[in-house]
Parts: structure tokens; sequence; C-alpha cells
């Protein structure tokens, strides 16, 4: 499938993606494929992710703009070890700033975005991002493939919140305990702005963190609107572009079995990652630039 043989420390990520790819070609050739699982064997270090990703398209072949958005009491910043990767093998990556305020304005910010840029796009949605990236793809007929990492995959008429999943921590805890809300001037109308409590955060949001690491991120959170989990989705992009879904299983807040549905019913790639937690995008940033790299090296004219 490849233009050039891996060199010996890329081995490595061969094993890792390898297989993924035969099935991502096959799903970027139908809309209608049937979903394929896969456990991830191993982390590909960075050195093999960049070469990989630097040789698996033609070389006369353009590479395409990866977008990646953040999801809820996140920020931008999520994704540094994931663009730092990107950038090194030669892409144009972006990592734009998600509003966190309602689902469809979130969405038509994000599609306004991606109207500018010209060329295939490869559109990444982490957590409620994923969301976002669902309906803001939607008719962009260069949006080319869909990347959900620990990640909400809603159809039409459903919610964020609805797709957390029964065994979240968010399903089994009330309001009081998950959150402290505030309100602010020109958000959504009736709207209150949520963040984790730091119990919360540290312990099942950001759960394979060093305890550090998650108090800096914990301290330094962006609130989420609630109508950002309320309103319903108007669209739902993976009916037509070819998806790829990464699966931590120790996500506590979106849960593997909630991801594993949306992931089967859009005739995912799936990537099965043992562990993790809900920012496995911070903790284990190579296997997510992996399934990202299956998505983009898929797109082999």
């Amino acid at each position: 499938m490849l233009d050039k043989p891996f060199c010996p420390r890329c081995c490595s990520l061969r094993a890792a993606v390898l297989s993924a790819l035969v099935a991502a070609a096959a799903l970027a050739a139908t809309s209608t494929a049937v979903a394929s699982t896969q456990r991830a064997s191993g982390t590909p270090s960075k050195a093999a992710l960049v070469h990989y990703l630097d040789t698996c398209l033609p070389a006369r072949q353009a590479k395409p703009t990866v977008v990646l958005v953040h999801g809820a009491w996140a920020d931008a910043s999520s994704w540094s070890a994931e663009v730092a990767t990107l950038q090194d093998a030669g892409y144009d990556v972006r990592a734009i700033a998600n509003p966190l305020q309602d689902l469809t304005t979130d969405s038509e910010y994000v599609a306004d975005y991606l109207k500018t840029i010209r060329g295939p796009i490869v559109l990444v949605g982490h957590s409620y991002g994923g969301a976002v990236v669902t309906n803001a793809a939607a008719g962009l007929r260069n949006v080319k493939a869909l990347v959900y990492v620990d990640a909400a995959a809603p159809a039409p008429g459903e919610t964020n919140g609805q797709l957390t999943g029964a065994d979240s921590i968010l399903t089994k805890e009330t309001p009081a305990q998950l959150f402290y809300t505030t309100t602010y001037p020109g958000g959504p109308k009736g709207a209150s702005e949520l963040y984790l409590n730091e119990k919360v955060f540290v312990h099942n949001f950001a759960s394979d963190l060093r305890r550090s690491k998650a108090g800096v991120l914990w301290a330094s959170q962006r609130g989420a609107s609630t109508a950002a989990f309320k309103t319903q989705s108007k669209a739902a992009a993976w009916k037509t572009i070819p998806s790829w879904y990464f699966i931590s299983t120790g996500d506590q807040i979106i849960t593997a079995p909630s991801e594993l549905m949306m992931a089967h019913r859009a005739h995912s790639h799936i990537v099965l990652f043992g562990g993790g937690s809900h920012l496995t995008l911070i903790s284990h940033p190579n296997a997510v630039t992996a399934v990202i790299a299956s998505a983009t090296c898929s797109l082999r004219s």
C-alpha cells in the first residue's frame, strides 16, 4: 500500500496501523461498509508516526488539512501533541476554538471555518466536539474523513447529553455533585455555564493523568453551556462520510459501550484502546495520532 518501505525504527507503527489502513481503504470506497473493530496493539513512537504520515501518500498528491475540534471543559491546547506530530510530518493542521455554547451555533461556527479551507479535510472531534463535527461536516464535499476520539456522534434528534452512557459519571451523579454553575451575559437564552468540580475532573475526567497535571487542567478548564448538551443534532455527516472511532475503554465520561453503539451505526473503523481516560488525547497522543493517520492515509488517490 505504500510507495516506500518502512524504515526499521518504524516497524512498530506498521504493526499498529497497517491492518487499520486496509480496513480504512475499504471503508473509504463505500458509505455502507460494515463496521470493523480492532484493539490497539502497541503505541508507535512520534518518529514512526512522522515517517509514516510523510510517506503514506504519493509525493504528487497534496496532503489534506487536518482540523481538530476540542470538547467541553477543555480548549484547543488539548491537541498540542497531535498538532506537533502532524506539523512535523508536513501537514497543515488547525486546532480551532469550539465556542461550547450551543450545538447548532457551534456547528455553524466550525462549518464557516471549514469553508475557508481549500482542498480535502480530515475533520477530528473529541468528546462534545464529535457532536459538533457531525453537524458541521454535513454538506461539505471537501470533508473526506471524520475521526471521533472518545466522542459523541449523534443522530438527528439526539442530544449530546443523551449519549454519555448508563455508567457515565455524568449519568450517575447529580448536577450538584458534578458541577459548579455560573450565568453569563450573551450566552444562549436561559442557559447556565457548567464547570466540572475538581474531584470529578481529576478522578473521572482525567483519571489516567498525573494528579498534578490533572489539577492544572482543572484549574484552566473552559466552561460549557447547558445548551451545548441539550440542543438536538440536526444532521449526521457520518451517514455519508467515512469515519474512524477511537475508543478508550477507561473513559468514564462517554463510556465505551455508548461509543461502540454510535461507532457501529456509523459503520466506522473502530480502534479500542485498553485503559486511558476521557483525556487519552493528552495522556496517549501517539495512539490517537495513529488513528488520525489511518484516516488521513486512506485518502491515497
